[in-house]
């Protein structure tokens, strides 16, 4: 299936591990210009370099997304670096699982202030394109309750909400906004291999819960948000797609 990505240009948050660096190489491997942002430097280069071997244009700048400006910078400048920007991926979390002020105040800025922000700082370049795409990236866990602290889960089902706010109310400006929500991931230098090795009865009482014996890889996770942000998708807006081998049991409606 052609996705109709070549010639687009993506942003995407924490792009250069785990779900976010994988959307990022699949949008590349689409011959879809991608920029992106993480917090380490040396990271950030590694990644930039390795998705101009694709042969796309390639950006990026290492800095905390809780930062309003270098965030709003950021944006900015991948849009003239891009030419432009068609799709924003909002990908970073602060995996704020424990049951304090700190994990709230964290959850809040970085999960829910991050999205928001590139959202407003995407949207003037967003309402300029053929194939405007915003898809966020929640979680399971905001959809029911699991064995994550108050302040992750809340957060999480927010973005959800704002997501489908969105969808409506940029619908008339043509500009699409889908969630998606996965289950556990697990990759090597992730949470949960650094629960798995720290906390391995934690790790095992989280894997027991999904029927398929197993976590998600981050390209199971990455498949969905390209496909979500690509024009192949255009009539799908508003939407949480979750993926996440049949882990939660509440019906989506």
């Amino acid at each position: 299936m052609d996705l109709g990505l070549r010639g687009l240009r993506a942003i995407v948050t924490g792009g250069t591990k785990g779900i976010g660096r994988r959307a990022a190489d699949m949008l590349a491997d689409e011959v879809c210009n991608v920029s992106i942002c993480a917090r380490t430097d040396a990271d950030v280069k590694a990644a930039v370099k390795a998705l101009e071997k694709k042969g796309v244009a390639a950006y990026g700048e290492a800095f905390e997304v809780s930062d309003k400006a270098a965030l709003e910078a950021w944006v900015a400048n991948s849009a003239k670096a891009l030419g432009g920007i068609d799709i924003v991926v909002a990908n970073v979390s602060a995996l704020a699982v424990l049951d304090n002020e700190e994990a709230w105040q964290n959850a809040f800025e970085v999960d829910m202030m991050h999205t928001a922000r590139t959202v407003n700082a995407a949207l003037p370049y967003l309402e300029h394109s053929k194939h405007a795409s915003i898809t966020i990236v929640s979680s399971v866990s905001g959809r029911e309750i699991d064995f994550t602290g108050p302040a992750y889960g809340a957060i999480k089902a927010a973005l959800v909400h704002y997501a489908q706010g969105l969808a409506h109310r940029l619908a008339g400006k043509g500009v699409r906004v889908n969630a998606v929500s996965p289950g556990n991931v697990y990759f090597e230098g992730g949470l949960w291999a650094w629960i798995e090795e720290n906390n391995k009865e934690l790790f095992d009482q989280a894997l027991a819960l999904n029927p398929t014996g197993r976590m998600a890889t981050p390209e199971e996770i990455g498949r969905g948000i390209v496909f979500l942000a690509s024009p192949a998708s255009s009539f799908t807006s508003g939407t949480n797609l979750v993926i996440d081998g049949a882990l939660t049991k509440g019906v989506q409606l």
